[in-house]
């Protein structure tokens, strides 16, 4: 059995997103346990490249995980030989022109989504990746949570029959910053830094329902700023001018509706921050980040409304439990290995550029129906990417 070491230049992981999910329980946990198996019975190793804007940031970060390699200079980085893979979890606007600088300079290309601020800047990569011959994905980790595997298992084993409808509802209070600290930073809320909710968000939903229920066909939606100041990390107040909530309506091909709420200004009362509900003429079930619970046409109670009596059950408990059948492995990591092997014995990755600019698609559809009051029909990219 042979192990090979892959240099991975990492963009951005001075954020919390990208320290946590992406350094931590991706990259360094793939080299604790060993590194990605091949199916040849090798193994590759990780040997991540930090690059950032704030030396001071990154020096302590890679102190503080044992990593040798840190610079703050991307083209540094980009002409390091042994580097075959460039990783960005940026802030959206600076995207394009990096992983741009990635491509040309010959590497593969991972990223977070959205893959651009606009779905001009995000077909251009998708075409500048497919030009150069570079192998490239956006990362679409949802798919990979065990509640939704659990969804996907439901599915495909035909347990829903026809689906009807989807509901999802996702996001928590984000306090303002000025009596408690934010939980994201300022830059979500300022549309002129890339900051938005349906920017971030309705590309997770796109790949998300493509995924598991069917191709979009139309979009219609409404983006607000319900808060309208928010005070940044420095203690100044700023004015938000970017959406905070979003409410979409997706039709989907055959016919199915989903409608899902995103927010950051909802207080929560639901067992996870992101549930989905999908009603089908054989049965329903309602999956969070880890559970997923069904209940079948055969054990559908009758309710009957009367307002005038309390109700002498729990509705909840009349649904059973998803087993989960298998072990779950954190959804970050399991894509990050899923494109090492991609890179390296070209296994299949379906979540490629083209996937990405699907998802910037939908959430600029979005933003338009919002803005023009009106519902938005899609059309293939393929032509496009």
């Amino acid at each position: 059995m042979t192990t090979r070491t892959l240099g991975v230049i990492m963009n951005g992981v001075t954020g919390r997103m990208g320290h946590r999910q992406h350094l931590v329980r991706s990259v360094l946990a793939i080299n604790e346990q060993g590194g990605v198996p091949l199916g040849d019975g090798g193994r590759v190793l990780l040997r991540p490249i930090l690059v950032g804007r704030t030396p001071a940031k990154l020096r302590a970060l890679a102190e503080e995980h044992g990593i040798e390699d840190w610079t703050a200079s991307l083209p540094e980085a980009l002409a390091d030989p042994d580097a075959e893979i460039y990783f960005d979890t940026q802030v959206t606007q600076a995207r394009v022109p990096a992983v741009t600088q990635a491509i040309e300079a010959g590497k593969h290309v991972y990223v977070e989504k959205p893959t651009a601020e606009d779905l001009t800047g995000a077909l251009r990569l998708a075409r500048l990746a497919r030009e150069k011959g570079v192998k490239n994905g956006v990362v679409q980790d949802k798919l990979f949570l065990p509640g939704l595997r659990k969804l996907k298992r439901l599915v495909d084993g035909g347990f829903f029959g026809r689906i009807l409808s989807v509901r999802g509802e996702f996001g928590y209070w984000v306090f303002e910053g000025d009596w408690q600290p934010a939980q994201r930073p300022s830059w979500n809320y300022r549309a002129e830094d890339g900051g938005g909710i349906a920017l971030d968000m309705f590309p997770h939903w796109t790949y998300v329902l493509e995924g598991l229920f069917g191709r979009i066909d139309a979009v219609t939606a409404r983006a607000v700023t319900h808060i309208a100041e928010r005070t940044d990390e420095e203690g100044k107040p700023y004015t938000a001018t970017a959406d905070d909530a979003a409410y979409g309506i997706f039709e989907l091909d055959g016919g199915a509706i989903a409608q899902i709420n995103s927010s950051w200004c909802v207080r929560v009362n639901r067992d996870e921050l992101l549930e989905f509900q999908v009603d089908g003429t054989h049965g329903s079930a309602v999956a969070g980040l880890r559970n997923c619970r069904v209940q079948h046409r055969g054990t559908t109670p009758k309710p009957v409304w009367n307002p005038d009596l309390p109700a002498n059950h729990g509705f909840r408990d009349q649904w059973q439990e998803v087993p989960d059948n298998e072990d779950f492995d954190n959804a970050f990591k399991v894509q990050w290995e899923m494109f090492v092997r991609h890179v390296v014995e070209d296994a299949p990755f379906p979540h490629d550029f083209g996937a990405g600019a699907r998802g910037v698609y939908v959430a600029e559809a979005g933003l338009q129906s919002s803005a023009e009051g009106r519902r938005i029909e899609l059309e293939t990219l393929d032509d496009h990417t």
